[in-house]
């Protein structure tokens, strides 16, 4: 998690992104975002910088100024700017392939009750 834009920490400035991005390990999956107005021009910055995004209201309360924002709002927007770019939005499951994180537990039981072979597999 790369933050910037935060009052006296990282400011949002895309020089700053890319060098700690080289500071990075070569295969280090890494988000990129900041706070506030920054937030969405910050999804086109991360993206660019071959990162993931972060979005959503714990870092900014407004798609624009004067509109307040929901989440979905918020989400909806990141993925025009990235498909703008042309570059792929992650479902669910490649996201969790992607960070290396198991299958939550209700998924895995829906699939066992479905599929009673892979109980033993769990």
């Amino acid at each position: 998690q790369l933050c910037q834009g935060i009052p006296y920490g990282a400011p949002a400035d895309a020089g700053l992104l890319q060098a700690m991005v080289n500071m990075l390990p070569k295969t280090a999956e890494f988000t990129s975002f900041a706070i506030g107005r920054n937030q969405l021009p910050w999804v086109a910055q991360s993206v660019l910088a071959g990162g993931h995004v972060r979005v959503g209201l714990e870092d900014n309360l407004y798609l624009s100024k004067g509109v307040k924002a929901t989440n979905a709002d918020l989400t909806d927007r990141a993925v025009s700017i990235i498909e703008g770019l042309g570059a792929a939005v992650a479902t669910p499951d490649e996201a969790r392939e992607i960070l290396d994180l198991p299958v939550p537990v209700a998924q895995r039981a829906s699939a066992q009750a479905t599929h009673p072979a892979l109980a033993q597999e769990a």
